[in-house]
């Protein structure tokens, strides 16, 4: 096992490391942080093995098994001391552990629903709707202009793995997605709507449309045939999170997936 001891913060790949901070630079090199243990299993155990791992001294013995697994994977394996490492890390309290991953290309499905992002700026949200196609298994994600960048480090934590398990793609318009999505019915989250989410044959090619936590999702302006669909609350209530409806209406479509009947089943 060849590792690289590094102890100049004037290393290129310490350089990469600390830029990869920065979207404009994750966009150029196609590549991402995933910073703790937990990320980075995730990302071997999908399949996108990390390209360089830092870690410290502490670290390198606290670590030992992931050490041999990302080895194992082919990852440049690069010694630091914890002085450099908080150098890269974008957390108060590092595990010490840090690796550079290309970010996954995942292809869409052509089973589930399909989850379209608009203006969703908090990074939990964001994360947690991730993690929530993923476990509802969504055909893709597709995000809007005015999203949080989805490969920022919080977004990464926050997915916890999903980021390596659902096809996320942009769109720049609602042109666009019409023509990514031709034979989709749309459906946008709306508290004011007169069709409960339970009311939708999810079975049927659909994308759920949701908006920002403060504003409505813009792309409803200019996709036409859009239908709101409502979640029935207790009176007073006004809204939910958005990641609290998203969930709420990604696992009814799932539902009526799984128990829709197999268009291979013998008919009796």
């Amino acid at each position: 096992m060849h590792i690289t001891t590094i102890s100049s913060a004037a290393n290129p790949r310490l350089k990469l490391a600390k830029s990869l901070q920065n979207k404009r630079a994750r966009r150029k090199q196609q590549q991402i942080l995933l910073e703790g243990q937990r990320l980075i299993t995730d990302s071997l155990s999908a399949g996108f093995p990390p390209a360089l791992f830092f870690f410290t001294p502490e670290a390198e013995q606290r670590h030992a098994q992931l050490l041999a697994q990302v080895a194992a994977a082919g990852a440049q394996l690069l010694r630091v001391s914890p002085h450099l490492f908080t150098e890269i890390s974008d957390t108060r309290r590092p595990q010490g552990v840090l690796a550079i991953s290309p970010i996954p290309q995942i292809p869409g499905s052509a089973f589930g629903t399909t989850l379209i992002l608009d203006g969703v700026r908090d990074p939990g949200n964001l994360g947690t709707l991730l993690r929530t196609a993923a476990a509802a298994n969504a055909a893709q994600v597709i995000l809007l202009p005015g999203v949080t960048d989805v490969w920022a480090p919080k977004v990464l934590r926050s997915g916890m793995g999903a980021h390596f398990r659902i096809a996320i793609h942009t769109a720049r318009d609602a042109e666009q997605v019409r023509a990514m999505l031709p034979e989709h019915h749309f459906y946008f989250a709306d508290a004011r709507g007169q069709q409960h989410y339970t009311d939708i044959d999810w079975t049927q090619p659909s994308a759920l449309i949701l908006g920002g936590e403060t504003e409505h999702a813009r792309i409803i302006d200019t996709l036409p045939q859009t239908t709101p669909i409502a979640i029935p609350m207790a009176r007073g209530v006004e809204s939910l999170n958005v990641a609290v409806a998203g969930s709420i209406i990604l696992f009814e479509a799932a539902r009526q997936h799984r128990t829709q009947p197999s268009a291979t089943t013998p008919t009796p």
